[in-house]
């Protein structure tokens, strides 16, 4: 079985709020829990204020449905002058009480550390 990659950053629970007109989980929706989780790495990582500058590449594999706890996972791929591209994997838990985890989506995207007044900074390499 496949195990996700990265730090958990983010878990969270799929609720009907969150559906497109079908009832599925609607995808936008699966992208902001993604961006957040990928944001709360970025800070961690550079210890400043970030930007999302990017989304390389995005990937749906299998739907959510209400009840899904949703779990995105971070990991930092690399890291420039000033930006980070990082992976970002969700899985979830099918509930109730189903332990199965499932990866429903994957993405790289791309923050840049910005300083108070939002211009690009530098991110410590040697961390």
């Amino acid at each position: 079985m496949l195990e996700p990659r990265g730090e958990l950053v983010l878990r969270t629970l799929a609720m009907p709020a969150d559906t497109n007109p079908n009832g599925d989980i609607f995808g936008g929706w699966l992208l902001s829990q993604m961006d957040i989780a990928g944001g709360i790495a970025a800070k961690q990582r550079s210890h400043s204020r970030i930007s999302t500058v990017a989304i390389e590449s995005m990937s749906f594999h299998h739907p959510v449905n209400v009840g899904d706890v949703v779990c995105c996972y971070a990991e930092i791929m690399h890291v420039g002058t000033t930006s980070m591209r990082i992976k970002l994997e969700v899985w979830i838990t099918i509930m109730p009480f189903n332990q199965q985890r499932i990866k429903v989506t994957e993405g790289i995207f791309t923050y840049v550390a910005i300083d108070e007044q939002g211009r690009p900074q530098p991110v410590d390499r040697d961390e």
